[in-house]
């Protein structure tokens, strides 16, 4: 009975011969090597207008292209089946022809013998019924790894037939924090010395998936005294800071605070009255008081509205002057009447009618393409960047070109005619590369059957404000955050997406939470923040948190903005600035002219407000920077200026150690120590012949202090 099995078993394999093998597939097969040695990256043939002469779409966004491009230009001659290793594309690639991208692959390894072998099949397009990419991930997800040490990572991909496979020869790897870590071509994660939390990006085929290794610093763990926690923001980063075995700072001192608070708030520093009273006030709630105190100034409305004005464009030059003062007072307004956030945006996204009803309908004015719209309004109210999905997938994110074809067609039936905002008419997008009908839809969402009905932008507004949009309040609270603590949770905060996680997840989850429950109460959620010890840690480091930028165990040193900078010199030295066309005493915050001609704002950074992005505004330090505080003419005319503060100050002070006494109060916001006024008053008494040339020659070297030009 055996024998008789298998010899019909023999029978018919020899009848029924196995099935072959499946041929290579260009989407499947081919197109992850040209990833994986960057050939269709943005800075080789994947650019707009290629390289020598071949371009292939960014990251393989588009397969038909990429197979056009490879097997039917150049009259064929970049691939030869006949004689497939003199393909000019093979040369290239393995260096045998010159290539300006160099040698790419080396003629013995699998991937040039999976290339060749497609070539020599006939460069077969693949069945068009192979199973599709879904998705990717990483092991590990997740790993606590000590310093200087190594993770291997693995990219399964998975694909509508349910298998998983290895991709992990054919991904792209990026960190995003290179001070933390390393990671190699082939996904080997290396950590450096500094502790903290690190993510890695995997990219395959237009997925992406993430690492994320929380790196503890070495030693035994921290048993000191535990730091109190003032509200909920101190409980998700103190948490976060034991992960890490990172004891914060100690709370700062009165002056310290002061400082810190009047020039984020306001952008100016305390005055010596305000710094004397408020040193000698020994009640426990004095802080709150004074965050309060400056919530309700006008200052704060104005640098509210020089942060916002910066993004949503305020630009004269495209506006033109009435219309660009009318959107900045809009704007200003907002903040200063304590306008709910949620409300503000909704305005701004639906303004229509006559602009001198409509102020905030401006920005449809500045910005006048509706994919820009589209882009410039994710990137301010979501932090979500769609720009490059325009042209195909975004690289890093989830966004395709429907999405980004999606959220333009809200605003495409929007129009400036003459001096007013219209909606007229129910235009149907296109897809940039297929042609096919895009019906307006959120990001994230599924794309209905037809669009909206009536002004889309309310369908937007509508759901850009809701309370469970995934990405508007958290947004919000994160700018804010920035604003106050040095760097966002997601930084930079206007680059949202998987591939750049907060910093801490949960603090960024509780603050939104608190937005919402006040209602997009601006000075509530600065209030909350400002109470918190987070915010009043010391900037004093300890031998744990020294090397700790990232996780709010310190306060960080802010380089003030230019306009701010600017109003602290005139301030101290008490000679206002004038700008053209402003009334004399006008502040540097408070131009809503971005275009007002003034070098030393920018020198120091000050944004043309050409795009919506928080890079424009640089505060990176300069040679100028340095050159233009040492050797100012017009630093040097206000502290000589008859009427100015050291002029004052030498008249009316005979004492030359409380005359030191008097610069720190005003530059430094505090008392001098006993080595501090002896150093300044033996300073003065050397030059008694010349006791305002002494004066002036000591308040520029403070000046030029770390601690004068940084808020810390």
């Amino acid at each position: 009975m055996k024998l008789f099995l298998f010899s019909s078993i023999a029978w018919l394999v020899s009848t029924f011969p196995a099935a072959a093998a499946p041929g290579p597939h260009f989407e499947n097969d081919i197109l992850p090597i040209l990833g994986r040695y960057g050939c269709n990256s943005s800075g080789c043939h994947g650019k707009a207008e290629g390289q020598g002469g071949f371009k292939l779409s960014v990251f393989a966004f588009d397969p038909d292209a990429d197979y056009a491009g490879l097997v039917k230009e150049a009259r064929g001659r970049r691939l030869n089946p006949n004689a497939p290793d003199e393909s000019l594309f093979l040369r290239k690639a393995s260096g045998a022809t010159p290539h300006g991208g160099g040698t790419r692959l080396k003629t013995d390894s699998k991937d040039y013998a999976a290339l060749r072998n497609w070539i020599a099949t006939g460069m077969p397009v693949g069945d068009p019924d192979a199973p599709k990419l879904l998705s990717i991930r990483v092991e590990p997800a997740e790993r606590v790894l000590g310093t200087k040490a190594i993770q291997t990572l693995k990219v399964l991909a998975k694909f509508s037939d349910g298998r998983e496979v290895d991709v992990s020869e054919h991904s792209r790897f990026q960190v995003n924090h290179e001070g933390l870590a390393s990671v190699s071509a082939s996904g080997v994660v290396s950590t450096a010395e500094t502790p903290g939390e690190v993510a890695v990006m995997a990219a395959y085929r237009g997925e992406v998936g993430l690492f994320r290794a929380i790196i503890p610093r070495p030693g035994q763990p921290e048993t000191g005294d535990k730091r109190p926690e003032f509200n909920f923001v101190d409980q998700h980063v103190g948490r976060k800071l034991a992960k890490l075995n990172i004891r914060p700072s100690g709370v700062c001192d009165d002056a310290e605070f002061l400082r810190r608070v009047t020039l984020d708030l306001g952008g100016s520093l305390p005055s010596t009255d305000e710094v004397r009273a408020f040193l000698a006030d020994k009640t426990t709630d004095k802080r709150v008081k004074r965050v309060d105190e400056l919530l309700k100034r006008s200052d704060f409305a104005d640098l509210m509205a020089k942060r916002w004005a910066d993004v949503l464009r305020v630009d004269r030059q495209a506006l033109g002057p009435e219309s660009a003062y009318a959107y900045h007072r809009w704007i200003r307004d907002a903040f200063a009447e304590n306008k709910p956030f949620d409300e503000f945006a909704r305005e701004l996204l639906t303004a229509e009618g006559p602009l001198q009803e409509s102020p905030a309908g401006n920005f449809f004015k500045v910005v006048t393409k509706p994919g820009e719209r589209a882009s410039t309004l994710s990137q301010v109210f979501l932090g979500v960047r769609i720009a490059c999905a325009e042209c195909h997938h975004h690289p890093a994110d989830r966004w395709t070109q429907t999405d980004y074809s999606g959220m333009v067609a809200f605003f495409a039936p929007t129009a400036l005619q003459g001096e007013a905002i219209v909606n007229s008419g129910d235009p149907i997008a296109k897809h940039p590369r297929t042609g096919e009908s895009v019906f307006a839809y959120a990001l994230g969402t599924a794309m209905p059957k037809a669009n909206p009905t009536g002004d889309r932008r309310l369908t937007l507004a509508e759901w850009m404000t809701d309370s469970k949009n995934p990405y508007f309040a958290r947004n919000f609270v994160n700018r804010i955050w920035a604003s106050l603590l040095g760097r966002g949770l997601v930084e930079p905060v206007d680059d949202v997406r998987a591939t750049n996680p907060p910093s801490n997840p949960e603090l960024l989850d509780a603050l939104a939470k608190y937005a919402i429950e006040k209602k997009y109460d601006v000075r509530e959620v600065v209030r909350v923040i400002c109470a918190s010890r987070v915010y009043q840690t010391s900037s004093e480091p300890n031998e744990t948190n020294e090397k700790d930028e990232l996780n709010f165990s310190r306060a960080l040193f802010k380089r003030p903005d230019a306009e701010v900078l600017l109003d602290m010199i005139s301030q101290v030295t008490g000679v206002p600035e004038k700008y053209a066309g402003m009334p004399a005493g006008t502040k540097a915050i408070r131009l809503w002219d971005s275009k007002t001609k003034h070098e030393f704002l920018r020198l120091f950074g000050r944004p043309a407000r050409a795009t919506a992005c928080e890079c424009e505004r640089n505060t990176e330090p300069s040679t100028g920077q340095v050159l233009n505080l040492l050797n100012s003419h017009e630093l040097q005319t206000k502290l000589s200026h008859d009427a100015g503060t050291i002029a004052k100050l030498v008249r009316t002070q005979p004492d030359d150690a409380k005359l030191v006494e008097d610069l720190y109060l005003r530059m430094y916001g505090r008392f001098p120590t006993a080595k501090e006024r002896g150093t300044g008053a033996a300073y003065m008494s050397k030059k008694p012949n010349d006791r305002r040339k002494a004066t002036e020659d000591l308040a520029w070297a403070m000046l030029n202090s770390l601690e004068f030009l940084f808020n810390h």
